[in-house]
């Protein structure tokens, strides 16, 4: 169709398709004015082509959850490349490690996944017990099941509360929020905060539950399934919902195994791995629970297998109640546990011991450990390094976020910009753990 001239696409009723109705047919004339039609391709001048579009979500965005930069490459609505920027939350954790003392380290480990922050204190806690070669108390370890599992009810309540914000519902969030609100009031309780809590330490636990914290706990538990059924009648056949989330961000167990994802990434895509069950520690292998799965690993599997988890949560906190001992939260060892007041007060010797802990710290034998636990977001470890003295000569930290963030690109490629937000919220990130 050389020597055309294009003109706007007009409604030509010369034909019909086979419903009768009219079809759109481009239209051209050619030089003596006259209609032709061509094909829409044929009919585009090469300089009214459509160009790609880079544009930015975040770093200052609700949807991105944290400081999250995402530059997104469109062909029209279509997402053609994603490039993550991380880095505009850097606080250094690592880094601050290697001058603080083990202990001291536990208030950092609160901010790094903020909505784990408990979690986070048992699973430090551990590794560094592995480098001090110290066993902690029966009723310590099942404590720390307990704190775990709430840790994982608060981060899963508040993924899902802000998931549905981010996807257009709002009512589920309320649900959401207000259970993570009589969570929270439990962690008060305990420990005397909310949100960073800074609950564990080497040996123990910062504190003993207090008279009468287990019936609350126990209340809590009776009624909590009840908030997870409503949210589940709400969403789960939700047609809304179901179309907004089945298809999006799909990952096969092998792509998904090859990224490196873990937790309910990665058990959304079908593979069954949990460190609890894997690989476990305080006892998980002694309860009974199951990790659920999903089939195609897309954003609605995430949300189905997060849904169980709570639920599987629960499970496990009524065995951790009915088995709590009685018994001491913290070891008998004044190498790394500060003696009581009033002995430190009274006893020469608890008064040394007291002393040297506090000036110069407790120090572990010269070697390396390395703990992996199951938090909220996947498979999260902490490797420390002991020359011998009170404070570690290297840090790491490894963050489930931070892997399973990677597989971004791979998992918006090709949907359109407004399923960006849905995926991105399926992921489940804190930029805390991320920018470490």
């Amino acid at each position: 169709m050389s020597g055309t001239r294009t003109v706007d696409v007009a409604l030509s009723t010369s034909g019909l398709d086979a419903q009768g109705r009219p079809q759109r047919v481009p239209l051209a004339v050619d030089r003596a004015g006259n209609p032709v039609a061509v094909s829409a391709p044929e009919a585009m001048e090469p300089d009214l082509q459509g160009e790609h579009m880079l544009i930015n979500i975040g770093p200052q965005h609700p949807a991105t959850h944290g400081v999250l930069r995402l530059v997104l490459e469109l062909d029209g609505e279509t997402v053609v490349r994603c490039i993550p920027h991380i880095g505009y939350l850097h606080c250094g954790f690592e880094k601050i490690g290697e001058y603080r003392q083990y202990n001291q380290i536990i208030p950092w480990t609160d901010r790094e996944d903020y909505l784990n922050s408990i979690g986070n204190n048992v699973a430090f806690a551990l590794s560094a017990e592995r480098l001090f070669g110290v066993d902690i108390t029966p009723r310590c370890t099942v404590l720390r099941v307990i704190a775990a599992e709430l840790s994982r009810i608060i981060s899963h309540l508040v993924w899902l509360g802000t998931t549905c914000i981010d996807i257009g519902a709002f009512t589920p969030f309320l649900w959401a929020f207000q259970e993570r609100e009589n969570v929270y009031r439990l962690l008060e309780n305990w420990v005397g905060a909310r949100l960073t809590t800074s609950a564990t330490r080497v040996g123990g636990m910062a504190a003993d539950i207090p008279t009468g914290w287990v019936d609350q706990l126990r209340g809590f538990l009776s009624e909590f399934p009840r908030t997870i059924d409503e949210i589940d009648r709400m969403l789960t056949r939700n047609a809304i919902w179901v179309g907004r989330t089945v298809g999006l961000g799909v990952m096969s167990a092998e792509e998904a195994e090859n990224y490196g994802l873990s937790g309910p990434m990665l058990r959304a895509s079908g593979l069954a791995y949990d460190v609890r069950k894997d690989f476990p520690y305080l006892d998980y292998e002694t309860y009974e629970f199951d990790v659920p799965v999903g089939t195609r690993g897309d954003v609605y599997d995430r949300f189905l297998v997060r849904m169980e988890e709570l639920r599987q949560s629960v499970r496990i906190l009524n065995q951790a109640v009915d088995r709590l001992p009685d018994g001491p939260v913290n070891i008998d060892d004044p190498r790394v546990i500060l003696p009581p007041k009033s002995k430190a007060m009274n006893e020469m010797e608890s008064m040394i011991h007291h002393f040297k802990q506090v000036m110069e710290g407790p120090r572990p034998p010269i070697g390396e450990a390395y703990v992996a636990v199951e938090s909220p977001k996947g498979e999260k470890g902490y490797y420390m390094v002991s020359d011998g003295t009170a404070k570690p000569v290297r840090w790491r930290i490894r963050p489930p976020s931070f892997v399973n963030l990677s597989a971004i690109p791979k998992l918006v490629e090709g949907h359109l910009l407004s399923d960006v937000i849905a995926i991105n919220a399926s992921i489940d990130i804190v930029m805390g753990e991320i920018d470490r």
